[in-house]
């Protein structure tokens, strides 16, 4: 059944109330993500972790399940009411937060993370798709970059609120108590968000009739048969492994991942059929997920960072990370989508270069905010003091803190206008695959797995130099989105 096309958009007032409870549930996805970085220390002690084991916490278990699942609950969005997967999304991640606080162990607390992910997966590709529906195609790259106001609001959030229960009432206190708050708002969401009619065709409508024709489901069904067959293979080798008595477990989970996500491309077949085939998906995905491996990372390990390296208390870095994370992050967001918007007037290839130019500053600028104590000691007679290098630091932190979040808005607007309307919410989900996948799952493991590489050399100062040694990935992601930006024109479709 088709839907009647909208004479035109919603009021002003109201889409910027939807805009409004967008952020706020976006807020709230990133107060449970990022909660479990604050709670580093307490969790490490607890359960005698190491920073590997805590990096699987932050990575895989939760990237591997939000990026897999995100596609499938993405096609039904486009196809149902994306309020309703939202609504039920959020009661989901929240009631996983809730339980890690019962946790009793690494394993159970692993499969708490998971469920977290479960949720979160149905929560943002619906929204953007929602956030393109509710503004014009001028305005998409503010109205993102607004949206994305949750990640700093939610990582300053998560960081204050879960520091300070955790230093006041323990860790499990703090789990609990937000993911109590996701469920008081999701009633605000389900019953005060309308679902706007979709522009252009309706779902229902096959896009093309042809199996031959541009943007007929062949591509796709040939990706997901091709991962499904190595997936089936790597589990055949784990099963084999198993039985010989070799490691087996990294072949396994990797053959099951390949193979939910052949799946997951086998439900949203017509819309991976019209992005693979465009190089701009691609540069703008893997660009996304090489920045969100320094993006997710650092944020997740900052705050442990600062009490090895800049001696704060669990309060102390609750106060301290929360102030950077939230005006570094509101300021780069909210830069990133005017800045993109205005230049994207002459060319669309603004969006994928407005994120590429600022990546190529944020490295710099963090080993210089890591080493305030040295560069104090250069500015000032005496060396300074330790206040006034953590203040250097502050101020230092906030400039790569913003620059590195100001993708949000241009290239989250860029993806959209990839694909036709009715598939706005599988191909966020697409890109969302690859971004989370390689940035969050890759970037948090990666930093844990190599500060334990490195602590026989460095001691407490090796989350250190595993963050120095990360910084090369922002390198790689100017690069291919400054390709994204020679090829965006002719992959347009609005």
């Amino acid at each position: 059944m088709s839907m009647p096309e909208p004479s035109s958009r919603p009021r002003s007032a109201y889409r910027f109330y939807v805009l409004g409870v967008l952020i706020v549930v976006y807020a709230l996805n990133f107060i449970d993500r990022q909660i479990i970085g604050i709670l580093a220390a307490p969790l490490k002690a607890e359960f005698d972790l190491s920073d590997t084991q805590f990096g699987l916490l932050g990575g895989i278990a939760f990237a591997s399940v939000y990026s897999t699942l995100a596609i499938p609950l993405a096609w039904l969005a486009d196809r149902t009411s994306r309020v309703w997967i939202m609504t039920g999304a959020l009661a989901v991640w929240s009631g996983f937060t809730a339980l890690c606080g019962a946790a009793g162990g690494f394993g159970q607390l692993f499969l708490c993370r998971m469920g977290v992910g479960v949720g979160e997966a149905g929560g943002v590709a619906p929204a953007y798709a929602l956030i393109a529906d509710y503004f014009p195609p001028e305005q998409r790259a503010r109205a993102l970059a607004g949206f994305a106001f949750g990640i700093p609001i939610g990582m300053a959030g998560g960081t204050l609120v879960g520091g300070l229960l955790a230093a006041t009432w323990g860790w499990r206190t703090a789990f609990v108590v937000v993911g109590l708050l996701g469920l008081v708002v999701a009633p605000l969401l389900l019953f005060t968000v309308r679902e706007p009619r979709r522009e252009r065709q309706t779902v229902a409508e096959p896009l093309v009739t042809s199996e031959d024709a541009p943007g007929s489901d062949k591509v796709g069904r040939r990706a997901a048969t091709v991962a499904v067959w190595l997936g089936a293979l790597l589990l055949i080798g784990a099963g084999v492994a198993a039985a010989i008595g070799a490691a087996w477990t990294a072949p396994a989970f990797g053959g099951g991942l390949l193979l939910v996500i052949g799946l997951s491309l086998a439900v949203a077949k017509q819309a991976a059929s019209v992005v693979i085939p465009k190089p701009s998906f691609w540069l703008l995905a893997l660009g996304a997920a090489s920045s969100s491996v320094c993006g997710y990372g650092v944020a997740g390990w900052l705050p442990l960072f600062f009490m090895r390296s800049f001696d704060l208390t669990l309060a102390q870095t609750s106060w301290y990370y929360s102030g950077i994370a939230l005006i570094g992050g509101l300021a780069g967001i909210w830069g990133g989508g005017v800045v993109a918007d205005r230049l994207a007037r002459k060319s669309k290839g603004a969006y994928p270069l407005t994120p590429a130019i600022a990546f190529l500053i944020s490295a710099p600028c963090f080993v210089l905010a890591m080493n305030s104590h040295w560069l104090i000691g250069q500015l000032l007679p005496g060396g300074g003091t330790q206040a006034q290098a953590l203040v250097l630091a502050f101020l230092i932190f906030l400039i790569p803190t913003g620059l590195n979040l100001t993708w949000l808005g241009p290239l989250t607007a860029a993806v959209q206008s990839l694909v036709p309307a009715p598939m706005r919410s599988t191909a966020s989900a697409l890109f969302l695959l690859i971004n989370n996948l390689l940035g969050l799952a890759v970037g948090f493991s990666y930093f844990g797995w190599m500060s334990d590489l490195l602590a026989p050399r460095f001691g407490e100062e090796s989350l250190r130099w595993a963050i120095y040694s990360g910084m090369g990935f922002y390198v790689l992601a100017s690069l291919l989105l400054i390709g994204a930006s020679r090829t965006l024109k002719r992959d347009w479709v609005d």
